[in-house]
């Protein structure tokens, strides 16, 4: 599959700020069984200078100031995306045990950004809780094989958990959604961060997009009108990083395009930054992915 995404992000000030400077993380990371051409960035008003580098984790940073007064912000991201499907050997396969899959974690002496360490422990957003490895000890074992404790996982907090757009901000806790029952992708993916590594499963915070529009006969997937968000969870060294998406109870595949993946939200949010003032700010956003083919 093929898609044309365009993102347009527009920020209003009730009065004009000074000094703003902005990390865009817009432009998507390589990853297997994707391809990215075409990319573009634009912003208005238009900044000296864009500085693009890598991220602290695996993500993309375009980073930008603004030095002028300004009362409103635009930012555009256009880029053509070509997805595989998923092989069998990520579809058919099982991979190690829990118990197996922690110990091989441990001792990998890897610490990059796709490395398995960096997403093994507590992270700003997604820090550990009793209550959610608690219920997660009610449908694992210890010689569970990891891509089925992933499914099981994310199974149980789409069937668990009402989506309800609206229902949280990007500050709410997990734990506040995992009470409530209720929460948007951004919650569903860090209450099953917490719930994987309190059982030694490596677990990562994507940040990425889905199909706008679904081939015809089938459901439109939840999360289509904005960014959207699924978990990564290292499965060994034989299968690598493989997507579970619990807002959709489906693995990541052809409609699901990645962006970048970090520990949580906080290292992949889309937009982030700062200004002098103390104006009042509003976002709206505009999220396209359409097939060309």
């Amino acid at each position: 599959m093929r898609y044309a995404v365009s993102h347009i992000t527009t920020l209003e000030y009730a009065q004009p700020v000074r000094l703003a400077q902005f990390n865009a993380r817009l432009r998507p990371a390589a990853w297997p069984g994707q391809s990215m051409t075409g990319y573009a960035l634009g912003v208005d008003p238009q900044p000296a200078e864009v500085a693009e580098r890598e991220g602290g984790y695996y993500v993309n940073e375009a980073r930008f100031s603004l030095r002028e007064p300004i009362s409103q912000l635009q930012i555009e991201s256009r880029f053509t995306v070509e997805k595989e499907p998923l092989p069998f050997f990520i579809t058919g396969s099982t991979g190690p045990g829990l118990a197996d899959l922690r110990e091989r974690a441990m001792q990998k002496p890897d610490v990059s950004a796709l490395g398995p360490a960096s997403y093994s422990f507590a992270s700003p957003i997604a820090v550990p809780e009793r209550d959610i490895a608690m219920w997660a000890s009610g449908f694992l074992s210890e010689s569970m094989p990891v891509v089925e404790a992933g499914r099981r996982l994310m199974g149980a907090i789409h069937e668990q958990f009402a989506y309800e757009s609206g229902a949280t901000v990007a500050d709410t806790p997990p734990i506040e959604a995992f009470r409530a029952r209720h929460g948007v992708c951004q919650d569903f993916s860090h209450i099953m961060i917490i719930a994987a590594r309190a059982h030694g499963i490596p677990a990562a915070y994507v940040s990425g997009y889905l199909r706008t529009l679904p081939p015809p006969g089938q459901a439109r997937l939840v999360g289509a009108d904005a960014m959207h968000a699924w978990v990564n969870l290292w499965c060994g060294d034989d299968l690598g990083w493989i997507g579970f998406d619990p807002t959709n109870d489906m693995l990541a595949d052809t409609d699901h395009i990645f962006i970048g993946m970090g520990r949580d939200y906080s290292d992949v949010a889309p937009l982030d930054g700062t200004f002098r003032g103390s104006s009042e700010q509003t976002m709206f956003f505009s999220v396209d992915v359409a097939p060309l083919d």
